[in-house]
């Protein structure tokens, strides 16, 4: 009768801090990954090693893994593999001297995996979260060609490019929005506070409000009665709002198409867009992974669904014979410079090199663009904010100076 085995639980292992004596008496000291204390100080002593005491080192929750962690610890590896120091020990070095705990965690489980006889491209794809699938095929294109310290230095600048291009655009969002909400909560708080202080003043001239007047307080009456109810619709509705985006592809395609068509903030997104497409493209293609293939990682790069899906109808054209440019241009996304800039590159055999061009001079146009709306949106905000404030102050002083106009 045939028996079958259950696969034996994955043993947990935790890092232990230990310090001993050698066999000349000397302290020595150092960590070790291990299931328990009794593993530590057995392997210890068949080294020659006199333990003297072990204690588990308990990592701290940390802060969450974000991609300027994981570019921080390309760069870095790649330093140090280009200097000569051996992976493993380039691991422990990163992981030790990482000032968040999750990313020393993620490391050391990397590291472990490393020596138990997993290759780096099989250990990072354990990591999905965080080692994408660009990020993997690059690692596993340097192993196998055997540059890896090379691929990592070409992977983590195309990182900080990427990095870079977010950070601008998340700098143009982030200032309209925040006096869009600075001047929400300076309103709710006048309409709350300050306006029914009024109320009860003007309820002693007896004598008819003007109509302005008459309006802010009414809108403030509803602001105090259903203050609760106005700032659940909105934080619930925003709420609402990102996790149907999120989860939606429509929604996420009527959004991505209403983002590109946008006034101004439009073209700013589009020229993004297309620097992160044509960089990530121009990475892969340079670290000699096939054309087919590296489409595979650039529509999920790119941030936009319009281009993700105009990725995928590019692939299946090249896949059957048809030149890029060809499959580009009929995606019909791409401008006439990307196109142009694609059909020299194709030409004359130096894709990567033109498409790397392009990348640059879109990351510039947004970088010149971003400066433009910072100085642009200033003034207007300056106005905006100054018409609703000014508004309701005039509205609240109407009354005054007309009881001063009749007195005098």
């Amino acid at each position: 009768m045939a028996t079958t085995r259950s696969k034996s639980p994955a043993v947990k292992e935790f890092t232990f801090r230990w310090e001993g004596k050698d066999r000349t008496n000397k302290i020595v000291k150092g960590e070790m990954r291990a299931s328990g204390e009794s593993v530590v100080k057995s392997t210890l002593r068949r080294q020659g090693i006199n333990v003297t005491s072990v204690k588990r080192v308990r990592l701290g929750a940390g802060r969450k893994i974000t991609d300027l962690d994981i570019t921080m610890f390309t760069r870095q590896l790649a330093t140090m593999l280009k200097s000569g120091v051996p992976l493993l020990t380039a691991f422990d070095i990163v992981a030790k001297g990482h000032g968040n705990p999750s990313v020393t965690k993620l490391l050391m489980e990397i590291k472990t995996d490393i020596e138990t006889g997993s290759s780096l491209t099989q250990a990072f794809r354990k990591h999905p979260m965080h080692f994408d699938n660009l990020y993997c095929n690059l690692v596993q294109a340097g192993e196998q060609a055997g540059i890896l310290d090379a691929l990592l230095a070409r992977l983590a600048t195309y990182k900080e490019k990427i990095l870079a291009v977010k950070k601008k655009i998340k700098s143009a969002m982030f200032y309209p929005t925040a006096v869009i909400v600075a001047a929400f909560v300076i309103t709710a708080v006048i309409m709350i506070f300050v306006i029914p202080a009024f109320k009860e003043l003007f309820s002693s001239f007896g004598a008819d409000l003007p109509g302005p007047t008459l309006l802010v307080m009414a809108i403030s009456d509803f602001f105090v009665q259903y203050w609760w109810l106005i700032f659940g619709v909105i934080g619930g509705g925003i709420y609402s709002f990102l996790q149907i985006w999120r989860r939606s592809e429509k929604v996420q395609f009527f959004m991505d198409r209403l983002l590109l068509k946008l006034p101004v903030f439009g073209e700013i997104v589009k020229n993004a867009t297309i620097a992160r497409w044509t960089r990530t493209l121009a990475t892969m293609f340079a670290a000699g992974v096939p054309l087919v293939e590296s489409l595979d990682s650039v529509g999920g790069a790119a941030g936009n669904i319009i281009y993700k899906l105009a990725t995928s109808r590019i692939q299946s054209e090249v896949s059957t014979g048809t030149s890029l440019t060809t499959a580009m241009q009929n995606a019909n996304v791409f401008p006439n410079m990307v196109l142009q800039m694609t059909s020299i590159g194709e030409e004359s055999g130096s894709l990567d090199s033109m498409l790397g061009k392009v990348a640059d001079y879109y990351e510039e146009e947004v970088d010149n663009a971003v400066e433009a709306l910072s100085s642009l949106m200033e003034p207007i905000i300056m106005v905006v904010l100054g018409t609703l404030i000014g508004g309701l102050v005039v509205a609240m002083y109407l009354p005054i100076f007309k009881m001063g106009a009749a007195v005098g």
